[in-house]
């Protein structure tokens, strides 16, 4: 009797569980409803959402940016039955999002979370500007110079295997080679490791690094990826916990390395005596008010957050650019005469050469505009707020700011899919809407 009334009891237990579980979902779901009754969107499936609209992956954005031409300024996005968000394709409607201190969403950020921890990316609030103020002088002009050279020395790597390459192939799959020669120089400049992930490709970091960013894009399009418990026990999720592992592993050494050369007072004034501190030691050296310096947790999470960042938003920046500047050679050829003028009889590009190369700087930074290295950034209202057209959301609703769309909107791109360095001349550049180049987002954020 006593077992079967414990029985009786966990039954009772379970099901009160789930039927609360239930009340709230179906409550979520109400207010998400009405919080976004003003926006027209298009018709969503009743369990899965826009979920099989985005798919497959490599047409997720092109189904968007039909999505906005039919649906201007904003439009809601479901994920399921229960998570939706609005996705904003123009610039009046990104200004005031962007504006504010708001926080990262707890949809799609937090599955980057087991990997990066929480760094600069993720975090927000005081924790955020004490985290910002610390890592600000890795950015000086004085730290960024000596890279100039590491970078060439990776790039000329490269090079020399695509040299190798176009002999036995007749084409490269470019992504790959870039994204190691980012992660090579990346490593080399922030945190004085030289990894020779070229040569040696099969490094186990590197293999972790290319797994986790697959895995995390591809979670935000699958309908496991939308509950935690689901994806732990699948493949996918096996998979992320076991790369997770090896990325922290080789993150962990690298600080272990530094500061154990960092021991001694001697050393630490010979670190910042050096020609230039690299970003690990500024992390290291880096002290709050009270004197107190970065835990090992927060190291380690600023040490991903940046490999992930730094390599992979740049990688694909670069990559798109070759590709785009191959389907348009009257402009590469542009690029390569004015590069060769700045160079003169040099064969090594210098810091202050950046400065001069006007029109490559154009045809970059058109490039960013058709593909944006970071095509979507996504926050959380922290309070309510009301658009220019006097439409309104309530606080704790999730905004995209969708830059791939907002990049290509007609009303303020004369002919938006056209490759048009000249759209980035001074006197074009002045007469634009602040938020209409967004290839990185805006704001503090």
């Amino acid at each position: 009797m006593d077992l079967s009334r414990v029985w009786h009891l966990v039954a009772v237990f379970c099901l009160t569980y789930v039927l609360i579980k239930i009340i709230r979902l179906h409550r979520r779901r109400q207010a998400l409803l009405k919080a976004l009754d003003s926006f027209a969107g298009p018709p969503s499936h009743w369990f899965y959402g826009h979920l099989l609209e985005l798919s497959p992956i490599s047409a997720v954005y092109r189904k968007v940016e039909k999505f906005s031409c039919l649906y201007p300024f904003a439009f809601p996005l479901w994920f399921g039955r229960f998570i939706a968000c609005l996705n904003i394709t123009h610039p009046d409607y990104a200004k005031p999002i962007l504006a504010r201190t708001e926080p990262k969403d707890n949809f799609s950020y937090r599955n980057i979370v087991p990997w990066i921890g929480k760094g600069l990316l993720v975090l927000h609030g005081p924790k955020w500007a004490q985290h910002r103020k610390l890592l600000t002088p890795g950015f000086h002009f004085s730290v960024l110079k000596p890279y100039v050279p590491l970078i060439a020395d990776s790039t000329k790597v490269m090079l020399d295997k695509w040299e190798k390459l176009i002999v036995e192939e007749k084409s490269v799959e470019l992504f790959e080679h870039v994204s190691l020669m980012t992660l090579d120089s990346l490593m080399k400049c922030a945190f004085g490791y030289n990894s020779n992930c070229q040569m040696y490709k099969e490094n186990s970091y590197v293999q972790a690094v290319f797994e986790l960013c697959f895995l995390i894009y591809a979670r935000m399009h699958h309908i496991v990826g939308l509950s935690d418990l689901l994806y732990w026990f699948s493949s996918h999720g096996f998979r992320f916990r076991k790369a997770c592992q090896v990325a922290h592993l080789h993150t962990e050494k690298v600080i272990k390395e530094r500061k154990e050369s960092l021991k001694a007072e001697e050393e630490l004034q010979k670190i910042q005596a050096k020609r230039h501190l690299d970003f690990l030691d500024i992390l290291l050296c880096a002290k709050y008010e009270d004197g107190t310096g970065l835990s090992d947790e927060d190291l380690r999470a600023e040490v991903d957050t940046f490999m992930f960042a730094g390599h992979d938003t740049t990688a694909t920046g670069i990559s798109w650019l070759l590709y785009i500047m191959a389907k348009h050679p009257e402009h590469q050829q542009k690029c390569r005469e004015e590069v060769k003028e700045i160079l003169g009889d040099r064969e090594d590009i210098q810091w202050d050469d950046l400065g001069k190369m006007t029109y490559t700087t154009m045809c970059i930074k058109e490039s960013l505009r058709v593909y944006p290295p970071v095509p979507v950034v996504s926050r959380k209202l922290s309070k309510p707020i009301t658009f220019f057209d006097g439409r309104t959301l309530p606080e704790d609703i999730i905004v995209a700011v969708d830059i791939y769309s907002l990049h290509k909107n007609s009303s303020i791109w004369p002919d938006p899919l056209e490759f048009d360095p000249m759209r980035f001349s001074s006197e074009n550049t002045s007469k634009r809407h602040s938020h209409a180049f967004i290839p990185f987002a805006a704001g503090s954020r």
